[in-house]
C-alpha cells in the first residue's frame, strides 16, 4: 500500500523515467484483474478465480483491480527506487525555496530587467530590499546573459541605458550603483507604470 501510495505521489509531479509511473509499476508487480462480455448474462463479468488468492489494489482513477504477484523482493527494489526518486524531488525543492530562488523564483530567461519600486519603504526594509536585490545578481543574473537595474521615481533612474551583457564587472557594477541608491527619491502615481513601460522599450528584453 506504501508503495502504491509513493508511485501514485511520484506520477502526479511526472516522474517516468526508471518506470515508476503507477501503471508501470503495477504492470510489473501484478496483472489486471479482467472483466468479459457473458452473452447469457447480457453485461461484463470479472473473473473470480484470484479472489482471495492474490492481494489487489483498486485504482482511483478507473476503478480497474491489479492482483498483486510480485515477490517481496521486487518490492523492495521498487521501494529504494522510489526512495531514492523521493529525494532527488526533495533536494530539488530545498534548491528551489532557498537563498535568491526564495524570494524570486527561478530567472529562466536570458535577457532581463529588474524593476525597483521601493514606494515608501523605511530605511531597514529599504536595506534588506537591496540585500534581497544583490543576492538575486549574484547567484542567478550572473548565469544569464544580459540585464538592467530601472527605479521607479518622479525622475527614472536607469543603471545603463540598454541591456548589458553580464560579467562579472558588470553584475558588480550593477551591486555598487544599488547601494549608492538614495533611501527617499520623489515619486508619482504613474512612476511604476513609466519604469515598466522604459524597461519593455528595450525590444531584446524577454522578461
Amino acid at each position: 500500500q506504501s508503495l502504491v501510495s509513493s508511485s501514485k505521489w511520484l506520477q502526479r509531479y511526472g516522474l517516468k523515467r526508471n518506470k515508476l509511473s503507477l501503471s508501470q509499476i503495477l504492470s510489473q508487480v501484478g496483472f489486471q484483474h479482467r472483466k468479459d462480455y457473458v452473452t447469457t448474462l447480457g453485461k461484463p463479468v470479472a473473473s473470480r478465480y484470484a479472489d482471495g488468492l492474490f492481494p489487489q489494489y483498486k485504482r482511483a482513477q478507473d476503478g480497474s483491480v491489479y492482483n498483486l504477484t510480485a515477490k517481496k523482493e521486487l518490492i523492495l527494489h521498487f521501494m529504494d527506487c522510489l526512495i531514492g526518486a523521493i529525494e532527488l524531488y526533495q533536494q530539488r525543492m530545498e534548491w528551489l525555496t532557498s537563498e535568491s530562488r526564495q524570494i524570486f523564483g527561478v530567472i529562466q530567461e536570458q535577457c532581463i530587467v529588474i524593476v525597483l519600486d521601493f514606494g515608501t519603504a523605511a530605511p531597514t526594509e529599504f536595506d534588506l530590499c537591496r540585500d534581497a536585490l544583490s543576492m538575486v545578481l549574484v547567484e542567478q543574473v550572473i548565469q544569464i546573459s544580459r540585464f538592467n537595474l530601472i527605479r521607479a521615481a518622479q525622475d527614472l533612474m536607469k543603471w545603463q541605458q540598454k541591456c548589458t551583457p553580464v560579467s562579472e564587472h558588470t553584475v558588480k557594477s550593477a551591486v555598487t550603483w544599488l547601494w549608492k541608491l538614495d533611501h527617499m527619491t520623489a515619486v508619482s502615481h504613474t512612476s511604476s507604470a513609466e519604469a515598466l513601460l522604459e524597461a519593455m522599450g528595450d525590444e531584446a528584453v524577454s522578461s
